[in-house]
């Protein structure tokens, strides 16, 4: 493989590369690098770059100085994969590694042109860019560092350079978990021990250990990555033992009635609960509450369930007693509380949910289950019909998820279609690639 890099400051590469298993490929005849300057593509005192056209600051490298770099490495070396950093670019991952280092092992050829300043001339990048890499949602001064971790990434999979393949196989994001655990001598230190089954010597029981603390870190630490890389029935299996028993309950007391928003109560609709009650069974909630004092609503709601729970009803539809199995009642949401700290031990964390930007010190997006999960409590997610959980009940939450919102100014969901909304984004699966 040979690699080229064209910097403003190639000097930056030079420890780097002669570090190292980097240094001991090349010193295998696995790698061959290149170090290039910018400047040696212009004239002695001419620049790289000028100002970018229309308002603001920031200087560009020119194109014509991007096309003598790739000339010239392309003459030397052959046509070659070429890669640029930008913070617009796609967002390095180890699937991305894996198929950049796949295409690259194919051209023999890879050419990076880490940029400075404001970076390139955007007609550079449509000309040349095979590929065009962002390490992360932040900026830093220039592409180096980028290139470099970019470089450390994707030469783990070209072979000969890491000694054990395994722990390329095995490292975290290879697969749906992240690496479990390790520990070395001293047996004890500072009062921490080296978990016994490691030193059993029973290979099962520590491959076991491995496999669940590996589970557990990903779902606590990790869950954005899970949720968009497990797809084996037994990866789902073993993940969702570590995930909190999740709880939901539709208030119909506890809310806001009417144009005028005042507290209240709402009639139940049979809609509601069969299909909350299919999205819950969808994503593994452990009870769905209806919530309210009123005695016949709560016989209308007993009615439907009858029949749901009858033979008759198991035989009609297997599916729908599944799901509907799940539903039970109470006057108050502190009833259902009671309830889930009688069957769990402890008590729930409670999320409201609401189409309103309100409580804002509670709020949370769907991305912060690592907050809510680290307690290890069981949650209740409360879903308001009306206008919306009362401003006393979300005063008296834990938390509040950020409201659904399209790219519209209306916002206007049913009950039933935001609780599905909100289960997805909170428990579902998200895959970025069929596997």
């Amino acid at each position: 493989m040979n690699i080229s890099i064209v910097s403003v400051f190639p000097e930056l590469f030079e420890p780097f590369i002669h570090t190292s298993l980097i240094k001991r490929a090349q010193q295998k005849g696995l790698l061959s690098i290149d170090l290039h300057s910018f400047f040696s593509f212009v004239e002695p005192k001419k620049r790289i770059d000028a100002p970018a056209f229309g308002p603001g600051a920031g200087m560009l490298i020119k194109p014509e100085v991007v096309e003598r770099a790739v000339d010239h490495c392309t003459q030397k070396r052959g046509a070659p994969y070429t890669i640029f950093f930008s913070p617009h670019g796609k967002k390095l991952d180890q699937d991305l590694c894996k198929q950049i280092a796949h295409k690259a092992l194919q051209k023999e050829h890879m050419l990076l042109l880490p940029a400075r300043y404001e970076g390139m001339d955007a007609r550079a990048e449509q000309l040349y860019a095979d590929e065009i890499i962002s390490i992360g949602d932040y900026v830093l001064m220039g592409g180096d560092l980028p290139a470099m971790v970019f470089l450390e990434s994707i030469l783990r999979y070209m072979p000969g350079v890491v000694g054990k393949e395994a722990s390329v196989e095995h490292d975290s994001f290879s697969g749906p978990f992240v690496d479990w655990p390790s520990y070395t001598e001293p047996v004890e230190w500072h009062g921490k021990k080296v978990p016994d089954v490691l030193r059993s010597g029973n290979h099962k029981a520590i491959d076991d250990w491995r496999h669940a603390q590996a589970a557990q870190r990903t779902v606590k630490q990790h869950f954005g990555w899970l949720k968009t890389h497990v797809s084996q029935k037994k990866d789902k299996e073993r993940a969702a033992t570590y995930i909190p028993s999740h709880y939901v309950a539709l208030c119909h007391t506890d809310v806001l009635v009417g144009s005028e928003r005042v507290p209240g109560t709402t009639s139940v609709t049979s809609l509601d609960v069969h299909d909350i009650a299919r999205s819950c069974k969808t994503f593994g909630i452990k009870g769905y509450s209806i919530v309210t004092p009123l005695a016949d609503q709560q016989r209308i709601v007993q009615k439907l369930l009858d029949f749901w729970r009858s033979d008759v009803g198991i035989d009609y539809n297997p599916q729908r007693h599944g799901a509907l199995g799940l539903v039970d009642m109470h006057d108050t949401v502190d009833q259902v509380v009671a309830a889930i700290t009688e069957k769990e031990g402890v008590a729930p964390i409670v999320l409201a949910t609401s189409a309103r930007q309100e409580v804002q010190e509670k709020q949370i997006t769907f991305f912060d289950q690592a907050k809510v999960w680290a307690s290890g409590r069981p949650v209740l997610l409360l879903f308001g019909t009306g206008q919306g959980l009362s401003n006393e009940r979300m005063q008296q939450v834990d938390y509040v998820l950020v409201p659904v919102e399209g790219m519209t100014d209306f916002n206007h969901l049913s009950v039933r279609s935001a609780a599905a909304i909100v289960l997805d984004r909170w428990l579902g699966l998200n895959p970025v690639q069929v596997r």
